[in-house]
Formats: structure tokens, sequence, C-alpha cells
């Protein structure tokens, strides 16, 4: 009877982290970061007793949240690029920007957030017309021009929306969101220059999405609808 023992089953090669264990390592690194020098900043603004910076510093680590929460709430999984891209445009806007005086410090501070702000909108109304499109529960089927095109306007409307909340916080709590520019007091030419740059950044994504789409090929944004597809495949089934 032959007692020899089999061999041993080779042991797995360790793997090397995927793309997405990777954007959650980055992700997660990000967030606590911010989490970090917002607490920092909210703890200086109680001991100065600067009760409004304290709020708003409060407010800005609530909404860091809010993407875990509408998960949660609405059952959705949204990729980890789009939302560090996202907290991380709160984080440098209202805190840097706001809070830390970051729009006094840098000139261009408030044009390149503008711009940014144009680019992320716009992608998110290429996901959300996809989000239609793709729905067997929508009857909806649209040319690359035209989602194209939605995209772009989306990213204008609420650009212009933003400007008039802007407005509003200044001349209701007497606030300094509308930052003067070339000796003009009254703001309107910082709001212009924002929504200028708000229109070019979201005319430069549905610009590139719309030459993708039209000769079907692969960019960033199709990468993260397929992934926002995967982890939610209840949206697209009846």
């Amino acid at each position: 009877m032959n007692t020899t023992e089999p061999p041993e089953a080779p042991k797995p090669k360790p793997t090397k982290p995927t793309t997405l264990e990777g954007a959650a390592r980055v992700r997660w690194w990000l967030f606590s970061t911010m989490q970090l020098v917002m607490s920092i900043g909210l703890i200086l603004a109680l001991y100065e007793r600067q009760w409004l910076t304290a709020a708003v510093t409060l407010a800005i680590i609530a909404v860091k949240f809010l993407p875990t929460v509408m998960e949660r709430r609405l059952k959705l999984e949204i990729p980890d690029e789009y939302e560090m891209m996202a907290v991380a445009f709160v984080f440098a806007s209202i805190f840097l920007g706001e809070v830390r005086g970051y729009y006094q410090r840098f000139w261009w501070w408030d044009v390149a957030l503008h711009t940014t702000s144009g680019l992320l909108l716009g992608i998110f109304g290429f996901l959300l017309v996809y989000v239609l499109n793709a729905n067997d529960r929508v009857d909806l089927q649209l040319r690359p021009r035209f989602v194209a095109l939605f995209a772009f306007v989306f990213a204008v409307a609420v650009g212009a929306i933003w400007e008039i909340f802007e407005f509003s916080m200044d001349q209701i709590f007497g606030m300094n969101m509308q930052k003067p520019m070339f000796d003009d007091p009254s703001g309107l030419t910082d709001t212009m220059w924002d929504l200028i740059v708000d229109t070019l950044g979201a005319l430069a994504i549905s610009l590139m999405g719309w030459w993708h789409m039209a000769r079907k090929r692969q960019s960033f944004i199709d990468a993260w609808i397929r992934k926002f597809v995967e982890r939610n495949p209840h949206l697209f089934t009846r």
C-alpha cells in the first residue's frame, strides 16, 4: 500500500490590486486627509469663536458623507473616481475657497474651480442620459449629438443656478460669494466670468463625449458609466 502523501498543491500567487481596489484605496486616503484638515479647522473656529466658519465647516463635513447616504438610501453605487472628484470639489470650493480664503489668495482659484464644475456637471449629464437611455422602463433613445447637447445644457443650467444662489446669499446674509473683480464692486464681472468658464468646461467635455460616441471609441466617461451600470443592474431592468 502506497503511503506516500500527495504532493502539496502550489499556493496561488498573490495578485496585484485591481483598478477598483486602487481607486477605493485612494478614495480612503483622500477622504481621511480632508476629514483631518476640516476637523482641525472646525476646532480652531470654535476656539476663536468664529461661529459662522464653524457652522460652514461642519456642513461641509456632513456633505462629505452625502454620497454614502445616497448609496444606502437609493441603493446606488457611485464610482469612486466621480465621488472623489465631487467631494474634492466641495472641499476646494467651500472649505479652502470660502472658509480659508483661497479665493482672495489666488486669483485663479475661482476660475479653475468653475471650469472643473463645468467638466463634472457635463460628465454627470452624460451619465444621467445614459441611465435613461439604457433603462428598459424608459422609452428613450437619443443620438450622440443630442446626448452631448443635453450634457452641455445641463451643466450650464446648474452653473447659472449656482450663480443665483451666490447672489441670494450675498443679498440676504451679507456674504461675499460674488467676488469683486477689476474694480467692479457689484460682482457682475465675477458672475460673468464664472458663467463663461462653466460654459467652456461643459463645452469641452460635451465635445469630447460626442466625438467618442460618434466614432464608437472608449473614453474615461464610458469607463465610469460602465462601472456605474455594473454596480447598479437594478436600474436597467424592468
